[in-house]
Formats: structure tokens, sequence, C-alpha cells
């Protein structure tokens, strides 16, 4: 069908995702070979890892059934991989966010038959913004569950203006990351769903660098910013989660400062070019962290969004 992601082999181990003929991008056999991975985290010194799938399969382009088909094969065989090796892998399911009741049986059954401890979704759907009243029942049911939700952006705004120097990834993905959490404040969904377990993928994108700006448009013009809220940006920060993947100690220090270690997990975007070469390493050259601080957001704070106990792991 059109839009699909195909695979093609390329060389003797490596594929190449292909979506209407044209190159997506080039995969090493790290992106399904489990063992594989293992390996390669045993050299990083990594003692488990978060599987989800990539953006691109989301889906939400196409016909509800048929996303919801291929979210269901996903997260299966997420869900095989994490019961092979439970110490070493855990999974987060994909749902067919254009169909609120399609999404919430796939997010049940994720929690319930596969075991899955959230799901992650895109910052959109077709450009419908996440505080579109649409997804109000998968929070509400995500928050009845338990189930924690990784937002990743996808499908960046403003994207015919930045084909070439790779300035989707390095700009229109911060920027995405942004409006998902711009929308979901300024609407009343963190305060309508205030159990929801929410965490954001590289470090919040460009959020954090502008929560100064986000304030003061929240006080001088609240008839625009806040129709829907009473309560200020500032104070949504203690509930939501945001990965550490900024790849510079002083915006990591700005983000510890901000939102504390008890908000922030280890991100990696492996096996992926913006991730880091050894997942942890920024922090791990960071001599100013204390040792407690450094176990926070390699291990506990992941382990705390995702409701996992620490004895499930051999951390090391």
């Amino acid at each position: 069908m059109e839009g699909f992601a195909q695979l093609e082999h390329a060389g003797d181990c490596g594929a190449r995702i292909l979506i209407d003929g044209e190159l997506f991008r080039e995969v090493e056999p790290n992106c399904w070979d489990p063992l594989l991975r293992i390996a390669e985290c045993d050299g990083a010194g990594v003692s488990a890892q978060v599987l989800s799938t990539v953006p691109v399969l989301f889906h939400y382009w196409a016909p509800s059934h048929a996303a919801h088909d291929t979210s269901r094969f996903l997260n299966d065989h997420i869900a095989g991989v994490v019961a092979d090796h439970p110490q070493r892998f855990i999974g987060l399911g994909t749902i067919p966010l254009q169909d609120s009741q399609r999404a919430i049986n796939e997010l049940e059954r994720c929690q319930r038959e596969l075991k899955l401890p959230g799901v992650e979704i895109g910052t959109h759907v077709d450009g419908h913004n996440l505080d579109d009243p649409r997804f109000r029942e998968i929070f509400a049911a995500a928050e009845e569950l338990g189930m924690a939700i990784f937002v990743h952006p996808w499908a960046m705004l403003g994207a015919e203006r930045m084909r070439k120097y790779w300035l989707r990834w390095l700009v229109g993905m911060p920027a995405e990351t942004s409006l998902a959490i711009c929308s979901l404040i300024f609407s009343d969904t963190m305060q309508k769903f205030p159990k929801l377990r929410l965490a954001f993928a590289h470090g919040g994108g460009a959020f954090p660098f502008t929560l100064g700006r986000v304030e003061r448009g929240f006080k001088v013009r609240p008839d625009l910013c806040a129709p829907h809220t009473s309560m200020p940006p500032r104070e949504h920060i203690r509930s939501i989660y945001l990965d550490t993947l900024v790849h510079d100690a002083n915006a990591l220090r700005y983000l510890i400062d901000l939102f504390s270690p008890e908000r922030l997990a280890l991100g990696s975007d492996y096996p992926f070019p913006l991730g880091e070469a050894q997942a942890g390493e920024l922090i791990e050259s960071m001599s100013d962290l204390s040792a407690a601080t450094k176990d926070r957001l390699l291990a506990g704070t992941a382990l705390e969004f995702l409701n996992l106990p620490r004895e499930q792991f051999q951390l090391s």
C-alpha cells in the first residue's frame, strides 16, 4: 500500500528503508538483531534498554484498520524480544492514534496481554496537535491503566522549508516537540489528567530553552495563551519527564536545574546518528554531578516513569 515503509537488503548485512520507492534511511543489523544490541549495550556499559518503534512506522496517515494491524504486529514483535531477554529489554508499544477506540483497544492489549509498561506516540496526527479533543479518551485510558506515554517528534512542521542541511532533524524536531508540550500545557490536558505520565524526547526539544518566553506570553496575553487553563507553564515542569539527549553539558545542567534529576531520564536515540555514540557518556563525564544524581539520570527516573522495580534488572 502506498506510503508504507519497505525494507530492502543492502550489502551483506544492512538494509534500506524505502517509502514509495524513495530512500528514507539506511540501517544496520543493530536495528533488528537483539543479540547484537545486547553485545553493543555490554560494550557501552548499558544494563537494560527500552525498545520503541521508529516513528516512520506510526502510520497515523493510514486507514485506521491498517494502522491497527501494523501496530499489533510491531507490538507483538517488541513483546517477544522482551520476553526472550526480560532483564535486558523493556518494551513500549505503538497505537493507532487516528482512531480513539482502536487506540484504546491496543493500549489495553499492550498492558494486559503483552505486559508492556507504556507506549510511544508522535507529536501530532495528520496535523492535529495533541490537545485535540479526539485524544482525550486515549489519555484518560492511559491514566486509568497506569501506562506511561513517551512522545517523539515525527513529520515535522515546516518540512517544506527544511529540505536542505538536515534541518528537519536539527531544527524541525526540537520545534515539533516544543509545539506538542505547549499544546498540552495551554489546553487543560495536563490539569485534566494529573496522574498521566508523559515523557518527551531530546530534552524536550526547544521547550526548556524558550520557557521564559512561553511564561511571558501566558502572563501578558492570557486571552490567547490561557483560554483553557489557569496554571502557569512553569508549574507544569514538575509533572512531565524529559530525556537527557541534549549533547551539551551546559544544556544538561540547565535541565537539571529547571526540572530536577527526578524528571530526567537517560536518552540514547540508539542506534541512529543523532544519538550518543555511547549512551550515558555525557552524564558520566560531568564531574560536578554527584553519584546519586548520575544514578537517578541513568536509571532511577526511567524506572519511576515506567513504574518498574529496580530489582528486575541487573543494573551496573
